[in-house]
């Protein structure tokens, strides 16, 4: 049965009171800046995966802003594995576009080791810059990396960005509501997608506004929603990524600039669960 994970981004907006007028950056920062003191970190991720495990989940996806590989500690990472311990709460994926040498990916092995996942769902520079160093070194690892889309237009243009081969190392997380965003059907790409999918990121957006709303993302048409009530077709998604085969984590992602996503969350796990014929 395929891990059904809460992506922890969805709480970019927490630390500024859901209120995120200034862009993804102010709600990354302000996260760093809420969880990096040690003497105060335990408290803060115990409370965070408590809700999460309230709202149904057993798993997570862990976002680096909340355990970052620059700054955590031996201290971070003891309090980040007892909490995770305490709650029933396993890591599935840790959720991080950063890095760009060989010592970069060795710090974040440093933080998967004490999270217990072995997979990387974003970027690393290395990539785009190194990619035969950066798969001699995730072998080494024991790590495999999953290229989140973003910028990508279709299909093609993921699977070029991991390149062809090294399947065992290098493959996508595919999310779906920036398929959405980027103009690209969601469902229709999956064929393309399957042989090369570590990491489903679950993510629904509704249609763009005709106004402006003074927040980022929603004005760039990437309001994001429960799966189901946006534009996406995420049951459809869902069901046939288990169809052709897919084993791994889904990750159900939920970033509001504008409000709580918490009750959503527990809806949208609810619908994933039906889908998968959980319940």
């Amino acid at each position: 049965m395929n891990p059904v994970s809460y992506i922890t981004a969805n709480l970019v907006a927490r630390p500024i009171g859901f209120n995120m007028t200034g862009g993804w950056m102010q709600g990354d920062d302000a996260t760093h800046d809420l969880f990096r003191p040690a003497d105060r970190f335990a408290a803060r991720f115990d409370e965070m995966i408590a809700g999460i495990r309230a709202l149904g989940f057993t798993s997570v996806d862990l976002w680096c802003a909340h355990l970052h590989p620059s700054w955590a500690t031996v201290r971070h990472l003891e309090a980040a594995r007892t909490v995770l311990d305490r709650h029933g709460v396993t890591v599935t994926a840790y959720a991080c576009h950063w890095g760009a040498t060989i010592e970069d990916l060795h710090l974040i092995a440093r933080v998967l080791g004490a999270l217990g996942t072995d997979l990387i769902s974003g970027n690393h520079g290395l990539l785009a810059t190194a990619r035969p160093a950066l798969v001699r070194e995730l072998r080494a690892l024991k790590l495999r990396l999953a290229y989140e889309n973003h910028p990508e237009k279709n299909a093609d243009a993921m699977l070029a960005k991991v390149g062809p081969g090294d399947a065992d190392v290098l493959g996508l997380a595919y999310d779906t509501g920036w398929a959405v965003t980027q103009g690209f059907d969601a469902v229709q790409a999956l064929p393309a997608i399957l042989p090369r999918l570590f990491h489903l990121h679950a993510k629904d957006v509704k249609p763009r506004r005709a106004e402006p709303t003074g927040y980022a993302m929603i004005d760039l048409g990437h309001e994001t929603c429960a799966l189901g009530d946006g534009a996406a077709g995420m049951e459809t998604v869902i069901r046939q990524t288990v169809a052709g085969g897919f084993t791994g984590p889904i990750g159900i992602e939920h970033e509001p600039e504008d409000h709580d996503p918490a009750a959503e969350c527990r809806e949208s796990l609810l619908r994933v669960n039906r889908w998968l014929g959980v319940c």
